[in-house]
């Protein structure tokens, strides 16, 4: 009976509140997002649907849901119908292994706030986000239409370029840590008293910087460009399809976010938490500190796409290739310097 309340229905009852919960953060982040860069611009935004707008996010499904779906004749019907399934999954099952809370005990048991802890958790997300890119590259290719298919060619190179910095930029903190598990992360940062975004300032740069263009977000949304490529690689979708690409983005946004929390910024520890004299702190639920830093960094993707122009697209691939990647292989080789000098290893 333990077994069966431990390892079957304690976790599905923790991936059902992922799947519930998730699509609302992304709807309260599609109004939030329209309301930040309206206030940016000196607009109003959404106002009509509710009070102040505050419906929107309600109308918005709906609206999608309602509309024609329409497959374009030549396009390859079952590729183009699996891309946005395929680009949503993995944006879900990522979050499995994101620790939002510390260990917790609930009616006598011990109860986990995320749903596992890999030892491989971060090679874990590493690796089932980067299958999201082929979703994207089999909807353009898919829909049979030049526009989608440049979006995919460009989505695709994107990929590669910044993916190799994404990677060298994390190797500092798991160098500090000496660990791949997304919760002893966390908890070497509580026992080294600070947070590794101290330590590894150039690599929580690095990490945000192909954070956002991973997920495609201005000004690294070469691959929609709406003002060069229509709509890019989902021109062609519409209805329920589009808001599986929607959503998938969004979630996206919500995951690099929390990893930039829990590998840089303590997760859910509070500021300092070693320090007794901000003990008082502590009356706020570790979750409430988590939510708040992944709020703060939702906070500055909407700021971008607010402020900053789109890259050419040579400008883009310079930026990887000739600035990022070696920053980032130099803090490698810098940490490593300095871990094996000092003996942290």
């Amino acid at each position: 009976m333990d077994f069966a309340i431990n390892y079957i229905l304690i976790p599905l009852i923790k991936i059902a509140l992922i799947l519930a919960v998730l699509p609302l953060l992304v709807a309260a982040l599609t109004l939030a997002e329209r309301k930040v860069i309206a206030f940016m611009q000196v607009r109003l935004g959404p106002m009509r649907v509710g009070p102040w707008g505050l419906l929107q996010p309600i109308a918005d499904p709906i609206k999608l849901l309602l509309k024609e779906d329409i497959i374009p004749e030549r396009a390859d019907r079952w590729i183009f119908t699996l891309a946005p399934i395929i680009c949503l999954i993995p944006a879900f099952i990522v979050l499995a292994v994101i620790p939002i809370g510390p260990t917790i005990t609930i009616f006598g048991k011990p109860i986990s706030l995320y749903v596992t802890d890999l030892n491989i958790g971060v090679l874990y997300v590493l690796s089932i986000s980067s299958v999201g890119v082929l979703g994207i590259i089999l909807g353009g290719w898919a829909s049979n239409s030049k526009y989608p298919l440049l979006g995919a060619l460009r989505s695709a190179a994107q990929m590669v370029s910044y993916e190799v910095a994404l990677g060298f930029s994390i190797m500092g903190v798991l160098m500090l840590a000496g660990s791949l598990s997304l919760v002893n992360i966390v908890e070497a940062q509580k026992n080294a008293h600070f947070w590794y975004v101290f330590l590894q300032p150039i690599g929580f740069i690095l990490f945000f910087i192909c954070g956002v263009a991973e997920t495609n977000r201005a000004p690294f949304d070469l691959p929609e460009a709406e003002s060069e490529l229509v709509a890019g690689f989902h021109t062609e979708y519409s209805g329920f399809r589009f808001s599986l690409f929607f959503l998938a983005e969004y979630a996206n946004m919500i995951t690099v976010s929390a990893m930039a929390v829990t590998l840089f910024w303590g997760g859910w520890l509070r500021p300092f938490p070693n320090v007794s004299a901000l003990a008082f702190l502590d009356v706020i639920p570790s979750v409430l500190w988590f939510a708040a830093k992944v709020i703060v960094f939702l906070y500055f993707y909407l700021w971008f796409r607010a402020s900053w122009p789109r890259y050419r697209y040579d400008q883009l691939m310079k930026l990887g290739w000739q600035f990022l990647l070696p920053l980032s292989m130099a803090n490698v080789i810098v940490t490593a310097i300095l871990v094996l000098v000092l003996g942290k290893g």
